[in-house]
């Protein structure tokens, strides 16, 4: 199920939506929480995006599983930083569930805190984790040391 679609290795195609909704998720919820107006427009966009950041990242994860019992392991532990992007980008998804719940649209000066100490800290790890990954997975790439053999067929 999580080997190719229409011939190509779906990893590679799915990891371009995690690298761009998952830091994109980040930086959205970090704007919701630090900028209380715009939460009522927000809410649900905020949500739906970390919902699709970490649904893709559980797809790429699995799919970089199948993809590496047929091409072997791609060097330089991208396996392991793409297992935690995943959990950063869940860790991501609940905290935005979780300031979404505590953040009022018309908030005290202090209710603006805790939920924006939330957002950064999920954001940070979600960014550092998807950015690890990305990078030793399009270093293995560029090293040469994993093909995706889909070039020169």
């Amino acid at each position: 199920m999580f080997e190719s679609i229409l011939g190509l290795p779906l990893h590679p195609l799915v990891v371009h939506a995690v690298v761009v909704l998952g830091p994109l998720a980040a930086l959205l919820l970090v704007a919701y929480a630090a900028v209380p107006r715009w939460r009522v427009g927000l809410r649900i966009p905020v949500l739906g995006l970390a919902l699709i950041a970490a649904g893709s990242a559980f797809v790429a994860d699995q799919a970089g599983e199948a993809l590496m019992t047929v091409r072997g392991e791609p060097g330089f532990d991208h396996a392991e930083k793409g297992e935690l992007a995943f959990i950063s980008l869940l860790v991501l998804f609940l905290a935005t569930i979780a300031v979404t719940v505590m953040a009022r649209p018309l908030p005290a000066a202090t209710d603006i805190v805790l939920p924006l100490v939330i957002a950064v800290a999920a954001a940070g790890f979600a960014l550092f984790a998807v950015t690890q990954a990305g990078h030793s997975g399009a270093q293995s790439v560029w090293q040469g040391t994993f093909s995706l053999g889909v070039i020169g067929r």
